[in-house]
């Protein structure tokens, strides 16, 4: 059954068939590298959480992750490993764990080629071509040899057999984002003379192999409707490839887009539009009998019913959007709120370091320790601070079974967190922000907003606990000359929201400098940028900055003085001192100041005075914890839940008293 709407079920509530199998509903649980495995790519009771929450949620098939077939084919630290008969019993144990709650399990199977490093791996890379990926490190791949390229067959087949015994249901080849088999098929990377030049030779000998090792497992294949590079794949050669691929001995089609050196095509910005390569996986759907999904930015019901009912796909690929709310499914089946993803990619710019969190969903990967308890009695909790980490903390607190009093001197909830919401980069973190409004409203957590805190009113509140998130404030900056123009702190431009002036100067690069920069040269506003930073937004990850450094570098607005800093202001015109060496500069406008912030702790001494039973805790900037909001809402998170642990105590106490 396609796209088409039965009674009143939206058409991602319908079933559907895959092979053999039936998938409950069109949401798939995207393969997603998490870095969850051990190091030697073994599943661990952590990952098989993270999972199983997903299948708990909902989600109709979920994938682990790209899962190498061979050892020199691993691109991350705990990447997922189908290499060795090793790790059958711990697949085995996650596949039980997520058929339990009726969901289906797939594997992708992977090998990285180019993009796998010897730092990673221990091994040199192998590709089609002697072809670097700068990306990743730039490591020259040697080209395989005959033997060398049946032997990773033979791996694909063998890794294929080691998920069917482990009970797992679907197997998707990955046949993009500049992954081996993407390599044979491309001509950016594939420059044989020999047989293997012939680009789809490999990925069906590979469907050979698969199918010969596990005749019974729903097949599919992922692939890239382009590459988004020069002289690399476009959609019409891609279509020749598929084409010309053994399609009839696969059981689906997942159409995705980009590779490494397109990365943004890959995990797409959040200023780009939701459902954006829906139109490049129609054909596919329409000219191919076997069911067809697709990726990229379906982060809501809406979106997701467009492609599906609109006939562009038949189920949608989701990786990000069940990453931060693992119930999506189930929420927005019963047309309840779930909790939106952002789509500011720290979750991928976190693959590099290490296991990924998740911005806006504090227990992503710690499924774990996810607690559960609730007080038997209402205790009351003053929350000083509505920004996301305030926000956070009051909403676990009122899930527990606080009573919760939540304090902002501002008229709206958000903080600096909801400023940021409105600049050009960051258009989906409004979603966030008024999320937690509505669960706070359902909570009943008392909102005073316009109210600054003071000793008094929270000695007269006799709370229970008193949890303080009262952000921070930017360093003051003494320079000479800066009573000859207006300066301010970067945060307080935005919370004025006054209209875009003709120039501005900023003194500092950094995340927030970034984003205040480019929201402005939106405007037609002449920027000048000084910052001791050797680039321009340090302290983001590359995806996260993926499409914004290239816009400012072409912005004829912009101009930047990096590896500098400020050292005297004159009306129009700034010194600044680079390398030792210092000069006059025009530098029109209001002076900004990006430098970071300092916690505000304007209320701690007197809180603590106040000595409630369950003690004062800081969150997010108040706390230093707020370099990032996964950050804050981690700290908030972990705050509340050991408020709770104390108030449980005190209610056995009590009861047993």
């Amino acid at each position: 059954m396609r796209g088409t709407t039965v009674g009143t079920l939206p058409s991602f509530a319908q079933p559907l068939r895959i092979g053999t199998l039936t998938l409950r509903n069109r949401f798939v649980s995207a393969p997603m590298e998490r870095n969850y495995c051990e190091i030697d790519g073994t599943m661990t009771d952590r990952y098989i959480a993270y999972l199983e929450r997903r299948a708990a949620g909902g989600a109709a098939l979920i994938f682990t992750e790209a899962s190498y077939v061979r050892a020199d084919g691993k691109g991350r630290i705990r990447q997922m490993g189908v290499d060795v008969d090793d790790r059958i019993p711990g697949i085995r144990k996650m596949t039980d764990a997520l058929h339990a709650h009726g969901a289906l399990v797939g594997v992708e199977l992977n090998h990285g080629g180019r993009t796998a490093q010897g730092s990673v791996s221990g091994f040199t890379p192998v590709a089609p071509s002697p072809v670097p990926c700068a990306v990743v490190g730039g490591e020259m791949p040697e080209q395989l040899d005959e033997d060398d390229i049946e032997h990773i067959i033979e791996c694909f087949g063998d890794a294929a057999r080691r998920c069917r015994q482990a009970g797992v249901d679907v197997i998707s080849l990955h046949g993009g984002h500049g992954y081996l088999i993407h390599q044979f098929l491309s001509p950016a990377y594939n420059l044989r003379d020999d047989k293997w030049a012939e680009p789809t030779l490999f990925v069906n000998r590979v469907i050979d192999a698969v199918r010969a090792a596990a005749p019974d497992v729903a097949l599919g294949i992922r692939f890239s409707a382009f590459e988004g590079i020069d002289n690399g794949l476009d959609a019409e050669t891609t279509r020749a490839r598929i084409d010309a691929i053994d399609t009839d001995r696969l059981d689906f089609l997942d159409v995705s887009a980009g590779n490494y050196e397109a990365g943004q095509w890959i995990i797409q910005p959040g200023e780009w539009k939701r459902g954006l390569l829906a139109p490049y996986a129609e054909q596919y759907t329409r000219d191919f009998d076997i069911p067809v999904g697709v990726a990229g930015r379906i982060s809501s019901p809406e979106a997701a019913d467009a492609v599906i009912s609109s006939g562009q796909a038949d189920f949608v690929s989701m990786a990000r959007t069940l990453h931060a709310d693992p119930d999506f499914p189930n929420r927005v089946l019963a047309g309840e709120r779930y909790r939106p993803c952002i789509a500011c990619n720290y979750c991928i710019d976190s693959l590099a370091a290490g296991p990924i969190p998740c911005s806006v969903n504090p227990w992503v990967g710690r499924e774990m320790e996810q607690p559960s308890l609730r007080v038997s009695d209402a205790f009351t909790a003053a929350v000083v601070g509505g920004g996301p980490a305030g926000m956070a903390v009051a909403r676990e607190l009122a899930l527990a079974g606080h009573h919760v009093d939540l304090y902002d001197e501002r008229t709206t909830l958000g903080g600096d967190f909801a400023l940021a919401s409105g600049l050009h980069e960051y258009p989906e973190y409004r979603q966030i922000v008024q999320w937690y409004f509505d669960e706070l409203a359902d909570l009943d957590v008392t909102t005073h907003l316009g109210e600054t805190v003071e000793g008094l009113m929270l000695a007269e509140g006799n709370f229970d606990t008193i949890v303080l998130a009262t952000g921070g404030r930017g360093p003051t900056i003494d320079l000479p000359g800066s009573h000859t123009r207006r300066v301010r702190d970067v945060r307080e431009f935005l919370l004025a929201a006054e209209p875009p002036p003709p120039s501005i100067t900023i003194f500092g690069a950094d995340r927030e400098a970034a984003a205040v920069a480019d929201e402005l040269l939106q405007h037609g506003t002449r920027v000048v940028m000084v910052g001791p930073q050797q680039q321009i937004a340090h302290d983001v990850g590359r995806r996260g900055k993926i499409v914004l450094l290239p816009r400012l570098a072409s912005a004829a607005g912009l101009t930047t003085y990096l590896s500098s800093i400020i050292t005297a202001v004159d009306h129009d015109r700034v010194e600044i001192r680079t390398d030792g060496h210092a000069r006059w500069v025009d530098a029109p406008g209001e002076l900004l100041i990006s430098h970071g912030i300092e916690p505000r702790a304007d209320l701690l001494d007197i809180a603590r005075s106040l000595e409630p039973r369950f003690g004062v805790h800081t969150v997010g900037d108040a706390s230093g914890d707020g370099g990032s909001i996964h950050a804050a809402l981690v700290t908030a998170a972990d705050v509340a839940a050991r408020i709770t642990v104390d108030a449980a105590a005190v209610s056995k106490e009590q009861v047993g008293a």
